[in-house]
C-alpha cells in the first residue's frame, strides 16, 4: 500500500485519535449521529482568524482550546450540554508538524475535560492566515433552550464572572499595559465556558458576551420586549451600573482609565442573562462555584443600553463593542 498523502496523513497523525465514534475514524465524507432520545439538537459555529482572534505567538494548544471553548459558550447561553463538533482548518503549507500536534494536543485536553469527540471536518492550505472554524452540536430538552428573546421591563441583567479580563489581556499581550501576574493574557488565551448555569426554569433570556459587555447587552435589548401586537421582538431598553459590573482584581488594577475598555471589549465569554424578579433569589443561590452579579435593569422605551457612573450619570462611551464590519 503507497503512503497516505501529505493531507491525509497528517489528518490521521493528529485528528484521526481525536475522532468520536460517530466520525468513523474520519474516514469517511460524513459523520453519522443519532441525538440522544428526547432531546433537541442545537448547534453553533464560530470561526477564529489569526491576528484578529489570536496571536501568532500564541501557543497552539491554547488557540485549540480557545476555539473549542467559545463554541461551547454558545451552548453554555442556551442551556444546552455539549455533543460533538466539527472543524475546518486552513494553514500555510509552511506551518510545522509540530504546530498540528501541539494544536491536536489542546483539542484532546478539552475532549476529555467537557466529555466530547471530534466528528469530522475538513483541512485545507492557505496562503494565511491561519484560518479556523468550528461547529459545535449540543442537545437540550425539548422547549428548554434560552433564545435572546425574552427580556421584559424589569427584569434584572446579571453576568456571571468578571467582564474586561480578556480585553485587557490582549491590550497586555500587544505591550499597552502591565500584566505582572499572566492573569489577563490568560483570561484572554483561555476562556471558561459557563455550561451548566443557564436554567429555563430562571432565565428569560440570554447570550454570551463575546463582542462587549454593552454592544452584547444590545441584542438582548432589540430582541426583548413585547411588541404592540404582543409577540417577542418590540425592543426593551436597559441600564447598568458601571459600580455594579464584576472586574477581577487584575483588571481594578489596571485603573480608572481602563473601565470603558472593560464594558465594551470582546472575549469575556461569560454569560449575560434577563432574570424576571421573581427568579432572582434562586439564581443568586447559584453562585456557589462561579460569581454572579446584577448590574441592572431593564426598562421600558427604545432599545438603548445606558451606562451610569457612581453619580448616576451617564457614561460617554466611544463604542458599544467589536464589529468585524463597519
Amino acid at each position: 500500500m503507497s503512503e497516505l498523502p501529505g493531507e491525509f496523513a497528517l489528518i490521521a497523525r493528529h485528528f484521526r485519535p481525536l475522532a468520536a465514534p460517530e466520525g468513523l475514524g474520519l474516514g469517511d465524507d460524513a459523520a453519522f449521529l443519532i441525538p440522544p432520545p428526547g432531546r433537541e439538537l442545537v448547534l453553533s459555529a464560530d470561526a477564529m482568524v489569526e491576528g484578529v482572534h489570536f496571536l501568532p505567538a500564541d501557543p497552539p494548544d491554547l488557540v485549540a482550546r480557545k476555539l473549542l471553548r467559545v463554541n461551547l459558550s454558545d451552548l453554555a447561553a442556551k442551556g444546552a450540554a455539549p455533543l460533538g463538533y466539527l472543524l475546518t482548518l486552513a494553514a500555510p503549507r509552511a506551518t510545522p508538524d509540530a504546530w498540528f500536534a501541539a494544536f491536536a494536543a489542546g483539542l484532546a485536553a478539552d475532549q476529555t475535560r467537557y466529555g466530547i469527540g471530534l466528528y469530522g471536518g475538513d483541512t485545507t492550505s492557505t496562503p494565511g492566515p491561519i484560518t479556523l472554524s468550528l461547529t459545535i452540536l449540543g442537545t437540550v430538552a425539548p422547549g428548554t433552550a434560552v433564545r435572546r428573546a425574552g427580556a421584559r421591563a424589569g427584569y434584572g441583567i446579571w453576568v456571571s464572572g468578571t467582564i474586561g479580563d480578556a480585553a485587557l489581556g490582549l491590550a497586555a499581550l500587544q505591550g499597552r499595559l502591565a500584566d505582572p501576574t499572566g492573569a489577563l493574557a490568560a483570561r484572554y488565551r483561555l476562556p471558561e465556558p459557563r455550561l451548566g448555569l443557564v436554567r429555563a426554569e430562571l432565565v428569560a433570556a440570554c447570550l454570551d458576551v463575546s463582542d462587549g459587555l454593552v454592544q452584547d447587552l444590545g441584542h438582548l435589548c432589540r430582541a426583548g420586549g413585547v411588541s404592540d401586537g404582543g409577540v417577542d421582538g418590540g425592543g426593551v431598553g436597559a441600564e447598568i451600573e458601571a459600580a455594579l459590573v464584576p472586574r477581577s482584581a487584575a483588571a481594578r488594577a489596571a485603573g480608572p482609565a481602563w473601565l470603558a475598555t472593560c464594558l465594551t471589549g470582546g472575549d469575556d465569554y461569560e454569560v449575560l442573562m434577563a432574570v424576571p424578579p421573581e427568579h432572582e433569589p434562586a439564581l443568586a443561590g447559584l453562585s456557589t462555584t462561579v460569581p454572579l452579579t446584577r448590574i441592572g435593569r431593564f426598562v421600558a422605551g427604545p432599545a438603548v443600553v445606558r451606562v451610569r457612573d457612581e453619580t448616576g450619570a451617564a457614561m460617554m462611551l466611544d463604542h458599544g463593542g467589536w464589529s468585524h464590519f463597519g
